[in-house]
């Protein structure tokens, strides 16, 4: 090869070389080069020309190592794709999406750092809390804050639905469910199948929800206080019952249902989920994700749950005396 330049080549242009070399030898006419190298006679000469003058190096294609002209500067790209697919997304979880579903990686701070600069996400102050975290539980098990969240959970797609939901307070792990309604039915099924699924925890956190706790008015008198259907069924288990007096008492999964008013919907969004039996199917693979990621491990490992077989045709609920199985 002409020039002794020590280059690097690839190996499509190493075969083109080969091919222009014999042009120039006189073995290969311009046209049968052209029909071995997919390219005209024209460009054929212009690159035994290049050889000529540049040795090797007249091989490279002229566009080599310039960004495209069509082809937007990465930056550009992200910021592009942000606003056309993931507008209200927030910048961590943009920056997921890009890594499972476009296969760009690029971290947190740089994705928040771009989209400010281009006017694509403001960010936000958070408030100073008002009052101390309540310290989580020790033990796994020892308490259950159960809630139900109405909300348009399919942005207009599918019917308005509650989300039935479950969070430990040791460990933060989570099972949910949506229904209809909030109501006896509904906590009753979705109780059963977290305790098929977890195991029968020591107390349930709930709030003052009619499904939850029953009212005597000031006027009746009662020698025992009323109990709900449900209640009563926590009651028949051994579980103690604790009610919240606000919002605010329940912090664990009032937090949990913020959160997942913000990345449930955009996730169920990006599937297009738009029913409740497609959200329960949604919810199979995206809750263990969830916990593996967000949950913590309690101060101590003593389990506090106990084993529980669950008929849910029949409502009934039974405990067990094995070990609970993960």
């Amino acid at each position: 090869m002409a020039g002794g330049d020590s280059i690097m080549l690839r190996q499509k242009e190493l075969k083109r070389l080969h091919v222009i070399y014999r042009v120039m030898e006189g073995t290969l006419t311009q046209r049968e080069a052209a029909g071995l190298i997919s390219l005209s006679e024209r460009q054929i000469r212009r690159i035994v020309t290049r050889i000529k003058e540049e040795g090797d190096e007249g091989i490279r294609h002229r566009s080599r190592g310039k960004p495209s002209k069509r082809k937007l500067p990465f930056r550009e790209r992200i910021v592009k794709l942000y606003r056309r697919h993931y507008g209200d997304f927030g910048p961590p979880l943009f920056t997921e999406k890009l890594a499972a579903r476009e296969g760009l990686i690029v971290s947190r701070e740089t994705i928040r750092t771009w989209l400010i600069e281009a006017g694509a996400w403001r960010t936000h102050r958070r408030q100073k809390a008002h009052r101390q975290w309540r310290e989580r539980k020790d033990h796994y098990g020892e308490m259950l804050q159960m809630d139900g969240s109405h909300h348009d959970w399919f942005e207009g797609r599918g019917p308005k639905c509650v989300l039935m939901a479950y969070i430990d307070d040791a460990t933060g792990r989570v099972y949910g469910r949506f229904y209809d309604y909030e109501g006896t039915i509904p906590a009753m099924d979705s109780f059963g199948r977290y305790l098929a699924q977890y195991g029968l925890p020591m107390s349930v956190y709930l709030d003052k929800h009619t499904t939850y706790a029953s009212y005597v008015r000031k006027h009746e008198f009662r020698e025992t206080e009323p109990i709900s259907q449900f209640g009563r069924a926590l009651s028949e288990l051994g579980v103690r019952k604790l009610h919240a007096h606000s919002p605010q008492a329940k912090g664990r999964i009032e937090r949990l249902f913020q959160t997942f008013q913000d990345r449930v919907v955009k996730e169920m969004r990006l599937k297009g989920v738009s029913s409740i039996e497609g959200a329960n199917e949604f919810l199979i693979s995206y809750l263990p994700v969830y916990n593996e990621r967000f949950s913590v491990t309690p101060k101590k490992e003593e389990n506090l749950r106990r084993p529980v077989s669950v008929d849910l045709d029949n409502r009934a609920l039974h405990q067990e005396r094995a070990d609970p199985q993960e």
